[in-house]
Order: C-alpha cells, then structure tokens, then sequence
C-alpha cells in the first residue's frame, strides 16, 4: 500500500542545513499496524508529514495505493488532485487533538464533509456511537475529558472512510488507562481492515504494536 525508497527530508536553518529524514526506505502494507517508535527529534513526525501528503521529500520515492506521489523529490501529483487524494485516503490524528471549541462534538466530526461534499452526516454520529460517545453529541470540547475528545478526534479522522490513519503522538496527553482505551481502539480499527500508523516514543505503547519500526537521529535503526 505505501512504498517508500531512499526518501530523505533536509530543512535549512540560514547557513545550516538540517536532515529531518535520511535515506528511508520501507513498505508498508495494507492492513498493517504500525508503530514509528523514536525520541524528540527522531523523524517521526516529518516521516507522518511527509506520508499524509502534507510535506514534500528532498529526495526520494513515495507510492501510496499504487498513486505515485514524489520521485526524486518532485510531486507528481499536486493542487486540487492532492487535496482529493489525501481526503479519500488519508485520516490524520493529533496528540492536541484540535476540535473547534465552538462546535459540538457532532459537528467537529461533520466537518470534514463539508470539505468532500459529502451528504452522510448520519456517518458522523454512526461514528461517535463506535467510539463511545452516542450519549456526548451534543457536547462542546471543554464539557469533554482528555480521552473524550481524542475519541472524538479519531471519529472525525474516520468520516470519510480513509484507508490509512496517522496519529501522531495521539495518547500523549492522557493516562495510562485512557492511553490504553484508546490502544483497544485502534485494534478494533486496524482489525477490521484499517491500515495504521502511529507515532510515539513510548515503548509501552510499542509492545502493544504488531511492527515496530524504529528512528533516530532521521534514519531507520537496527
């Protein structure tokens, strides 16, 4: 499902240049879960970026779904093809979660198919009852725990049917017992079919994870 060759990511910093990624090189298929496990600094996040059609390589190949999206560093696709791309494919999870404060929790997860066009907004709350919160719809962030409102986040990651979901450091501003509530979650997702890729540098987390893949300092370890 994702191909990934000699991909590698430079930022420059005035005179200095810095390497975010290099020379990675990985598949990825569908139906795996995955676990991008690193410290600060690792490359984990630039890598997410770079796979959610956010960032562009330096260098390198991308393929995702057979659609090839970079060689050597160059988009091959862009503009409004991207965007429709990464809607129909693509889900992304965050550790700050970043829900409107001002909607509730149906209407943050309605939000992505206004930007699809899509007439489901029955999906959304189909969605909440699947993460738990068919009683908390109508609830604002701030009426919501931690945990409620990651669950929210990942509803509204799934409301256009993607086939890959990101999350970056997604349990990372909770307990250890909603952290795993939310592990349990992703199980029943990437059991029924959903390819997933997660971001951490909690080794807990990792032993949770079916494949490990390890970064430091921009590069694949062991």
């Amino acid at each position: 499902m994702i191909k990934i060759n000699n991909l590698s990511k430079l930022y420059k910093r005035g005179i200095e240049t810095i390497p975010a990624l290099n020379e990675i090189t990985t598949n990825i298929k569908e139906g795996d879960f995955i676990c991008l496990l690193g410290p600060s600094g690792a490359g984990k996040t630039t890598l997410l970026n770079i796979i959610g059609c956010m960032d562009l390589p330096t260098n390198g190949q991308l393929e995702i779904a057979g659609r090839q999206i970079t060689a050597e560093g160059v988009p091959k696709i862009k503009g409004e093809v991207l965007d429709r791309f990464r809607r129909e494919h693509i889900g992304f999870i965050f550790t700050d979660f970043f829900l409107i404060p001002t909607l509730s929790a149906l209407e943050n997860v309605e939000m992505p198919l206004l930007w699809s066009g899509s007439k489901m907004k029955n999906k959304a709350k189909e969605l909440l009852e699947l993460v738990g919160l068919g009683h908390r719809l109508t609830h604002r962030p701030n009426e919501l725990s931690g945990g409620e409102m990651q669950r929210v986040a990942i509803a509204r990651a799934l409301v256009n049917h993607p086939k890959i979901l990101l999350a970056d450091e997604p349990t990372g501003n909770l307990d250890t017992k909603t952290r795993d509530t939310i592990l349990d979650l992703f199980t029943t997702l990437n059991q029924n079919g959903l390819t997933i890729i997660l971001a951490t540098h909690d080794h807990e987390i990792a032993t949770q994870v079916p494949r490990v893949i390890h970064l430091n300092e921009g590069r694949i370890a062991g």
